[in-house]
């Protein structure tokens, strides 16, 4: 991916982009119900496309991905949107990976699980977390047109579709997992991380863009819309993602779909 500095050095400004299409859906979750298949939500996966109940970091290695960067062999899902009762599945995803914090961020532990959101929210939530909008089939690739915004899902005809974004925690305390799946990982404010999680990584924001919605009937697996939130387990190879982390992300840069091609090649 061709990297070009941003005009000012800010970390607003550093970020690399992975572009996915959906993988499969399943009512598993191998980070919150490890090694019970059936009894999650719905998910749909995005990106290691052998993601089950019985998957781990480890084994993520050696598969197939639906993410156009293929050193990127991580797993993301969301619960299953639906309209009118019937599953919707994403046009596709865009994953932002942004450095947040005026510290220079670190790779992630190797083999980091994370959630992000509330799942049993039922109440509008965070819009620092996740939220709802419609932005415009086709549009240019760094960003979605934001026209719409409203408590819950938007109704959002065409040109435009409904996206669902979710962002993660930024900062770690040095372990890749924890009982609870999230503290293990706090959000940054203001550029700085709490000194309980002292470690600045990358902040990824998940993306999943869907067709024109207009029903009023619409809701995730999880519960009503209030309830979005999304699971990441990391399945980078180490040292892609540690050029993309130096290259990009801490030399200022914005580097887009086509950086760890131009990365790799340096």
């Amino acid at each position: 991916m061709a990297c070009s500095a941003s005009a000012a050095p800010s970390p607003s400004g550093a970020f690399f982009v992975v572009t996915c299409r959906f993988s499969h859906s399943a009512p598993d979750d191998p980070i919150v119900l490890p090694g019970r298949p059936g009894r999650s939500h719905d998910h749909t996966f995005i990106g290691n496309a052998s993601t089950n109940a019985f998957t781990t970091p480890a084994a993520l290695a050696g598969h197939r991905t639906t993410c156009s960067d293929t050193d990127d062999l991580s797993s993301y899902w969301a619960p299953t949107l639906y309209v009118e009762g019937n599953p919707v599945r994403p046009l596709d995803a865009t994953v932002y990976y942004r450095r947040l914090t005026t510290a220079p961020v670190q790779p992630f532990p190797r083999g980091l699980e994370m959630v992000a959101g509330n799942s049993h929210a039922v109440t509008v939530q965070s819009a620092k977390v996740t939220e709802w909008y419609c932005g415009v089939l086709k549009s240019a690739f760094y960003g979605p047109m934001r026209r719409t915004t409203a408590i819950g899902a938007p109704s959002c005809p065409a040109p435009t579709n409904l996206e669902l974004q979710v962002n993660f925690p930024n900062c770690s305390n040095g372990r890749a997992k924890s009982p609870d799946h999230r503290s293990n990982m706090a959000y940054s404010s203001n550029g700085r991380c709490p000194p309980s999680h002292p470690i600045a990584v990358p902040a990824i924001s998940l993306i999943l863009r869907y067709p024109p919605v207009t029903s009023p009937n619409v809701f995730l697996s999880s519960g009503g819309v209030y309830s979005g939130h999304a699971d990441f387990m990391d399945g980078w190879k180490a040292a892609p993602f540690r050029e993309l982390v130096d290259g990009c992300l801490n030399h200022y840069a914005g580097c887009g779909p086509q950086a760890a091609a131009a990365l790799d090649t340096r």
